[in-house]
C-alpha cells in the first residue's frame, strides 16, 4: 500500500480510546495504527471517542473509520451502530457479530449449538461468587463482557474460599470450569485462518501478561500436533462464520495436551484483536501471511472499503 498518491488516499479516521476499561489498550494500539496507515500513504485523523463522537466524525467527513476501540461501546456493537447510521464504513466486524462476540455467554451457547467444544460456565449473582463457591474449584471468574482479561479470578483446586473480588465488577459474572493445559490462539483474516500461536506465561495470561513487554512469549507457529493445528484453525474460522463476523477475528482455545484433541476447548473470539507492539494478530499476519504491520492496517482499510 505505500506509494499510494496523497491527492487519491482515502481519509481514514482511527478511532481510539473511549470510556471502556479497556482504554488505555485501545490508545496504544489507535497510535499504533494510525502511524502505520500513514506510513502506507493514507491520510489519517486520530479521535478519541467520547460523548461528542458523532459531531466530530461529521465534521472530519472521512471516508472510512479504523476502529481501534476495545471494550464496551466499542466492540459490543453500539459503535458499529452509530456509524451505520451515519453511513460511513468501518473496520472490523458490524453490529450484529460484535455484539454476540461480546456476550459470552450468547457466543459460547451459539458455539455450543454448532457443535464446537466450549467450557461448562453458569452465570451468577457477583456477590454469590464472592460468597461461595458456585461450582466446584477449579474455575475461573471473569465478566460475561469485557476483553482483555480484565477482571479474570481464578480459584484453584483445594482452595479455601471463593475468589477475592473486587469492586469493578458487573452485577453478575461468568463463572466457568478452569482447563488445565496450552494457551492457543487463531486468527482469522478475512476467510482464511492463518494459524495456531502458542502464548507462554509464567501464569495466566492475563491483563499484564498481555500488554507489557516481557510479559509473555508467542511460538509462531505453535510446536503442536498437526491435528491440534487443523482443529483450531477449522474451529477458528466456522466460529467466525457463525457469527457473521468480518475483517478479522481472534479465536482462543485452551488445550489440555494430556487428554488430546479431546482437551482442545474454544474459549471466547475477539472481533477486536489488539493491535499493539506486542499483539497476537499483527504478529501472526507478519509471520504466517507476509504482511508487515503497515500493509495489516491497509488490508483492514480496503476490506472495509470494499464491503461499501
Amino acid at each position: 500500500m505505500a506509494g499510494r498518491s496523497s491527492r487519491t488516499a482515502p481519509k481514514v479516521v482511527v478511532l481510539m480510546g473511549g470510556p471502556s476499561a479497556e482504554r488505555e489498550v485501545s490508545l496504544s494500539s489507535g497510535a499504533e495504527c494510525a502511524k502505520a496507515l500513514r506510513q502506507a500513504g493514507y491520510d489519517v485523523t486520530e479521535i478519541d471517542a467520547g460523548k461528542d463522537l458523532p459531531a466530530r466524525l461529521t465534521d472530519a467527513a472521512p471516508d472510512v473509520i479504523f476502529n481501534a476501540l476495545h471494550g464496551r461501546c466499542g466492540e459490543d456493537g453500539r459503535v458499529q451502530g452509530m456509524l451505520d447510521w451515519l453511513g460511513i464504513p468501518y473496520t472490523h466486524s458490524g453490529v450484529l457479530a460484535s455484539a454476540m462476540a461480546m456476550d459470552k455467554t450468547l457466543s459460547k451457547q451459539l458455539f455450543r449449538d454448532a457443535g464446537l467444544p466450549v467450557v461448562e460456565s453458569i452465570i451468577v449473582p457477583t456477590e454469590t461468587a464472592r460468597r461461595e463457591h458456585p461450582m466446584p474449584p477449579p474455575y475461573v471468574v471473569k465478566p460475561n463482557a469485557e476483553g482483555s482479561s480484565v477482571g479474570i479470578y481464578i480459584v484453584r483446586d483445594g482452595a479455601n474460599g471463593p475468589a477475592q473480588i473486587g469492586g469493578q465488577m458487573p452485577e453478575q459474572v461468568m463463572v466457568e470450569t478452569y482447563i488445565p493445559g496450552r494457551e492457543l490462539t487463531t486468527l482469522v483474516l478475512g476467510d482464511k485462518a492463518l494459524g495456531v500461536t502458542e502464548i507462554v506465561t509464567d501464569g495466566w495470561y492475563d491483563y499484564d501478561a498481555k500488554y507489557k513487554t516481557g510479559g509473555s512469549r508467542h511460538v509462531v507457529p505453535a510446536e503442536i500436533p498437526d491435528d491440534i493445528t487443523a482443529a483450531c484453525k477449522d474451529y477458528a474460522l466456522r466460529a467466525h462464520r457463525l457469527l457473521g463476523c468480518t475483517g478479522i477475528s481472534r479465536t482462543d482455545f485452551r488445550w489440555d495436551e494430556s487428554r488430546g484433541l479431546s482437551g482442545l476447548y474454544l474459549l471466547e473470539i475477539n472481533t477486536q484483536p489488539g493491535m499493539t507492539p506486542t499483539s497476537l494478530a499483527p504478529e501472526q499476519a507478519m509471520i504466517l501471511a507476509d504482511m508487515d504491520f503497515p500493509a495489516f492496517c491497509a488490508w483492514l482499510v480496503e476490506d472495509a472499503l470494499c464491503r461499501v
